[in-house]
């Protein structure tokens, strides 16, 4: 954090001055355009990216609120969780995915939940299909379908104290980021999360760990793969949909 900045935050951590907060909100205005970028990813075209950005600004504007700098927390790693967090909610309000997709995902997360612990890893798309008593295309092309809500499932999957959360993939980026939101069995949630994350596929590692990790756009990550970017968000939906489904076994057990 550079001198200017550290004097913003000391002069509104005082009086918590509007002005100060208005300035501090056009300096951190580009996180903002940042996060939104990443959600809207496999998003339809009738979700703009300015609706995106506006909604992130409410979490911007949270973050600064409830930012406590003596932490020794960056202000980014804190406010990201917040920015996107504001994002998802807002979109969930506008209810974007068709009712019909909504019920395959449950399906299709429900065979997950089914195989994972019979097969001891992330089922293929064969064994999905088999379960499912669908062709493998007609699985692949709900997966198509479902990309857009992907993104959604990694954001509500990790609930701490006082009504807040941390969403997975903030957990995926930074496995040593300790956020102030983090409540005192996060350490043994990232011990899953890693112990899921191995019974994947080698394929859905690489991708969860060249999107999330290297900060590669589904596109590139295809050229790497040689593969399309419509297969991409396939794997990376179903790799989520694994993920999601260890973990809320873990919050009801």
């Amino acid at each position: 954090m550079d001198r200017e900045v550290r004097a913003l935050w000391e002069r509104y951590a005082d009086a918590h001055d509007p002005e100060v907060r208005e300035q501090l909100i056009l300096h951190y205005a580009p996180l903002v355009k940042f996060v939104a970028g990443r959600v809207g990813v496999g998003m339809p075209a009738s979700v703009d990216h300015a609706d995106l950005v506006s909604y992130g600004i409410f979490g911007l504007m949270d973050a600064i609120e409830k930012y406590d700098p003596q932490r020794g927390i960056k202000f980014e790693t804190y406010a990201v969780t917040r920015i996107r967090g504001s994002i998802i909610d807002e979109l969930r309000a506008v209810d974007w995915v068709p009712r019909s997709v909504r019920s395959q995902a449950r399906q299709i997360e429900a065979a997950i939940q089914h195989l994972v612990p019979l097969l001891g890893r992330s089922p293929t798309d064969e064994e999905l299909a088999e379960h499912l008593d669908l062709e493998v295309g007609e699985l692949q092309d709900a997966l198509a379908r479902m990309a857009m809500t992907s993104v959604a499932a990694l954001d509500e999957t990790l609930h701490v104290g006082d009504g807040d959360r941390i969403p997975l993939v903030e957990t995926l980026q930074d496995l040593t980021a300790v956020l102030p939101e983090e409540s005192v069995d996060d350490a043994a949630t990232k011990a899953l999360l890693r112990e899921t994350i191995s019974r994947l596929t080698e394929r859905e590692q690489t991708v969860l760990g060249l999107y999330y990790f290297e900060g590669m756009t589904l596109a590139q990550v295809g050229e790497v793969l040689g593969v399309t970017e419509s297969r991409i968000c396939q794997i990376h939906t179903k790799a989520v949909m694994t993920l999601r489904v260890k973990l809320l076994e873990r919050s009801r057990g």
